[in-house]
Parts: structure tokens; sequence; C-alpha cells
């Protein structure tokens, strides 16, 4: 079984709770990721889109067979921006993506008073993120064609989803008959080797 992650929009603080699209609630010492892009003969850094924060409690009685951390935070940041209406500065390919363009963060504990929302804003301080939604979770099979984790990877015995994208309307993400998996080597998932999990896009089935 794998864990469908459902999109709600809530009046609900979600500080430190678990939460797709909005800013991130990480801690002071924790870095906002970026990618290296060229343009023009220029390389700069471009800032991934936060994708979701998992308050890892609450996933922990779906995650029977204890694969990740039952406490802590996860963060989840990828190179989507074509995917949710804006213009992209890089090309994602079928198969696996560029190292850098999607990247899994953990904190071991949550510290409400130290943790602070890291916010993206633009040059006339606009704020440059999607609205926030609250995150609930359920089971679910792991062939069915939604937003999940945990999932089985097709001809990757060795290796776990730790988020797979598809198309959702509630999210504002269409993935365009794509799906992206964010998978890992259970192995180095025992280990927290969370740099160690790459993107592999493939195309969805109609």
């Amino acid at each position: 079984m794998a864990i469908r992650l459902t999109l709600n929009k809530t009046e609900r603080i979600l500080f430190c709770g678990s939460k797709w699209w909005g800013d991130p609630d990480m801690p002071e010492n924790m870095q906002y990721p970026v990618m290296q892009v060229t343009e023009d003969g220029e390389t700069y850094d471009y800032p991934l889109t936060f994708v979701c924060q998992i308050n890892c409690e609450d996933i922990a009685k779906y995650d029977k067979d204890g694969k990740l951390p039952h406490e802590g935070m996860l963060y989840f940041f990828a190179a989507v921006d074509d995917y949710i209406g804006y213009e992209s500065p890089v090309e994602n390919p079928m198969g696996e993506w560029p190292k850098g363009r999607f990247v899994v963060k953990y904190a071991k504990t949550i510290n409400f008073e130290t943790f602070q929302t890291c916010m993206l804003v633009g040059d006339e301080d606009e704020q440059l993120t999607e609205p926030e939604l609250e995150i609930t979770f359920s089971e679910c099979e792991n062939d069915e064609a939604c937003i999940k984790m945990l999932a089985e990877v097709a001809g990757e015995p060795d290796h776990i989803s730790l988020l797979q994208l598809n198309s959702d309307a509630q999210g504002g993400i269409d993935m365009q008959n794509q799906t992206v998996d964010l998978i890992i080597k259970e192995s180095d998932l025992g280990f927290g080797n969370w740099k160690r999990a790459k993107a592999v896009m493939t195309q969805s089935e109609k």
C-alpha cells in the first residue's frame, strides 16, 4: 500500500503542519535550495519551487513498515514551474532529471520557537508562491493515479518513491500526461541519505 495525499483549501494556520505549496517552515540553519541555470553565457542561482512539507507524525500510522521517519519534517522542492502555469528557465527531460532539479530535505525535530517561514518575494515584495493547501493522508493502492508517497517503482525493485507527482486539479498542478517520482534506494532511505534521491519522469498511462 502507498499513502495518498489529498489537498484541501483551508483557513487554518499551517505553520509547521503538512502543507502543499505556500512557503516552507524551516530551521534557521536550513538553506532554501536553488539550482544553477545558464542563460546567454551567464550562470545564476534559481530557487526551486517549494512543493510540500510533511510533518512525519501525520504519516506514521500509514507507514506500517516504518520506512520513513515518524517525527520531524520532510521537505520537497522541484523545478516544476511549467506544471503550475509559469515559465521555467529549464526544460526537464523524460527519464532521470539532472541533479539538483528535485531536492528533499529533512529536519529531525520540529521546534515552533526556532522554525521560521522562508518566503520568496519579488522585486516589489510580492509573494511568489502559490496559496498553501492542507494535506490529509490515507492509504491507496500502489498503482492509483494520485499524488502519493511510498509507491513501488517499476523496474527498480530496490527503490521506493518518496513522492510521486501526478496531475491534481485541486493542487493546480498539470503534469501534462507525465509522472515524476522522487525515488531513493531503500538502503539509502534507511540511513537517511536524502541527497541520494533522484527524480525520474515517465509517460503516464492514459
